[in-house]
């Protein structure tokens, strides 16, 4: 660093010191540790300090040093050493694109608490070392700390390596598929694994090598999920197991189970009976679960979002476009595509579709070349939004696929659609028990 951005940190050591050193012993210090020792400058600083018999926090610009037992959940700006107990690279999107993170647990003598590294590129963490941590936040949730660290955040191997705590598990709870959330950890789940697969992943870290993990659908009589198993577990398809302290990530909403290095997976003597085809739920408890793989929802069609109809691609990324320009690809010779962009109610909530050009074809029955027959001969491409509006609005159907969710709520990417006959004795019932009920 250049002298003139360690003036405000030399600054603060002889306020703190007083008259224990003078300026240019500080500055000798402070070179030793930055220089020679290659520590980061709040570890220089806390050493100096140290050695002169400063150990009390230190406020840097604006943030404060504390112990994770310390923090309330609402602290802007912190500083903390702490140990990297477990650490895991997940793929999330925010904001409509995808992002690597790094998340796992930190601790120090007082305790343990989960974080985020939400700019990888910023440093690379191991398991097992201790870190001195600038500039981080903390946050609240599910009444549980959470640590993070941003783009202003800086971490560097602490001198002081610490015998952090184990991590503390409470009492794994029985949990079906269909009740998983994004966060919810120590779960224990009986389900029948209905296809496993290996692949090779590289953590990050200086001396880590390829490492193999597995990765498969695990169902019980309430849905499907995917799973993954950073340990080998002799996972095989078909055979029913359960899976005693995993816990939930999600990715784009779609919760995913994992099996981490605190999970047990024990053999079950009996082969769990579950759907063949997608699980039915309501869009309120899609909802709440944040997404689902292969789920069916079935209500009624109350809007078709404009970009339904008849499209341009890009033939190269498969991107819409306006005219023959695609943003990524310049002019191009756009072909034509056929899509719907649909809001479907089943009473409890709205939920997004997209529906692909095979699955439009067979709901409105109309071909692609039926819609650029009709574009042509009308001049206009959105006669075949309004021939589909006419066709399909208010229509009841069922809709199968996975749901995925960003920064605008849940979608579903619809595998197969159709009309979905009502049940009017099922409807008249469900009616009359809410006016007996309201009587």
């Amino acid at each position: 660093m250049k002298m003139e951005e360690l003036t405000p940190h030399i600054e603060e050591l002889k306020r703190v010191i007083g008259e224990g050193a003078d300026e240019e012993q500080i500055i000798e210090e402070l070179n030793t540790y930055l220089n020679v020792y290659h520590v980061s400058v709040d570890a220089a600083k806390k050493g100096i300090m140290r050695k002169y018999g400063k150990d009390t926090p230190f406020v840097s610009a604006a943030s404060i040093t504390k112990k994770i037992s310390e923090m309330t959940g609402d602290e802007k700006n912190v500083d903390l050493t702490a140990r990297v107990v477990f650490i895991e690279e997940r793929q999330i999107t925010a904001k409509g694109v995808p992002k690597t993170i790094f998340s796992g647990i930190l601790g120090d003598e007082t305790g343990t608490a989960s974080f985020t590294v939400w700019d990888v590129s910023k440093f690379v963490l191991e398991k097992g070392v201790t870190y001195d941590f600038r500039n981080a936040y903390t946050k609240m949730w599910n009444e549980k700390l959470q640590i993070n660290f941003g783009d202003r955040s800086l971490a560097g191997i602490s001198e002081k390596q610490m015998e952090a705590p184990e991590r503390l598990l409470s009492a794994s709870s029985d949990t079906k598929i269909a009740e998983l959330r994004e966060g919810v950890g120590n779960v224990t789940i009986t389900g029948k694994i209905l296809s496993v697969e290996t692949k090779e992943v590289i953590p990050k870290g200086e001396n880590a090598g390829p490492k193999t993990v597995f990765t498969g659908i695990i169902a019980d009589d309430t849905g499907k999920i995917q799973f993954t198993a950073w340990n080998d577990f002799d996972l095989k398809t078909n055979e029913t197991v359960c899976a005693k302290n995993a816990y939930i990530r999600a990715w784009r909403g779609v919760p995913q189970l994992n099996f981490g290095d605190l999970c047990e997976i024990s053999r079950v003597d009996f082969i769990l009976d579950v759907q063949s085809g997608a699980n039915e739920r309501s869009v309120a408890e899609i909802v709440r679960a944040g997404g689902g793989l292969d789920v069916m929802v079935t209500g009624a069609i109350v809007d078709i979002k404009t970009g339904s109809g008849l499209i341009r691609r890009c033939p190269q990324c498969n991107r819409s476009v306006l005219g023959d320009e695609c943003a990524m690809h310049g002019k191009v010779e756009a072909v034509y595509d056929l899509r719907m962009k649909i809001v479907i109610d089943d009473g409890t909530g709205p939920l997004s579709a997209v529906v692909s050009k095979e699955s439009t074809e067979e709901l409105i029955g109309i071909t692609l070349d039926d819609a650029v027959a009709m574009a042509k001969a009308t001049g206009d491409n959105d006669s075949v939004y309004r021939k589909m509006e006419e066709k399909i609005l208010v229509m009841n159907v069922f809709a199968i696929g996975n749901v995925l969710s960003d920064e605008y709520g849940p979608m579903m990417i619809v595998r197969e659609i159709g009309k979905a006959a009502k049940d009017i004795q099922k409807e008249a019932k469900e009616l009359l028990d809410k006016v007996e009920g309201a009587l």
